[in-house]
């Protein structure tokens, strides 16, 4: 990879990561789209799409609303794809195993989303305190600190993108020759359990009445499906 590949992708992570709470918010921060923007900045597509695949539903139900920080799935969509990118060139890994250790690598590092997202609106009410700039009638001073508030936002989407691709690589670089082989063995096991996944955190916020019912119907019907192939 290229230096100037970490540059395009660490953009595009400073503006999903503005989308996705703090301006516009045309949803290009959800990991069905931001993944696969990655891949197509770094010249695969395809790998992101696997990517936001897998994970978009595991975040459904749980959207940066209000008072509410989540783990940042932008960034883990962002970074996962681009860990899955840096693999082949790194130690000759590329596949669908390979896309799924990233992604199991960049879920739990996701976490850090939440530090720095608190940080930057800790930072932007600091600045509430300086806000003088309408008693004083001074516009562009209100401008200028509105401006600072996104660029917190911002800094947080990067150091959050940032540590999922420092540590991420740290960790598979060290780890992945010795963790492929039972990935590969899980195989389609592994990429279910997304699914899987996913669909009972959905169940488990919409209002269906039999939803336990719903969910092990879709589980056995999918083994069936499974048994026929």
């Amino acid at each position: 990879m290229l230096w100037v590949d970490y540059v395009f992708t660490g953009t595009l992570a400073m503006l999903a990561g503005l989308d996705r709470v703090a301006l516009l918010q045309f949803m290009i921060s959800r990991p069905i789209v931001a993944a696969p923007l990655a891949g197509w900045v770094m010249g695969n597509p395809l790998v992101g799409l696997e990517v936001g695949a897998l994970l978009e539903l595991l975040w459904l139900g749980r959207l940066p609303v209000g008072a509410s920080i989540p783990p940042d799935d932008t960034q883990v969509a962002i970074g996962a794809t681009v860990l899955a990118l840096s693999m082949d060139p790194l130690l000759g890994m590329n596949g669908m195993p390979v896309v799924i250790l990233c992604l199991l690598t960049a879920i739990p590092l996701g976490k850090f989303g939440q530090l720095f997202d608190r940080l930057a609106r800790h930072a932007n009410g600091l600045l509430l305190k300086r806000n003088s700039a309408l008693a004083s009638g001074s516009p562009a001073q209100l401008e200028r600190l509105h401006l600072l508030g996104l660029i917190n936002f911002a800094l947080a989407s990067l150091a959050t993108f940032a540590v999922i691709l420092l540590v991420g690589t740290l960790f598979l670089y060290n780890f992945a020759p010795l963790l492929i082989t039972a990935v590969r063995e899980a195989g389609l096991s592994l990429q279910y359990s997304f699914t899987l996944v996913g669909a009972a955190v959905l169940l488990g916020l919409i209002n269906v009445t039999r939803g336990t019912s719903l969910f092990c119907a879709a589980f056995v019907g999918t083994l069936l499906v499974l048994w026929l192939r």
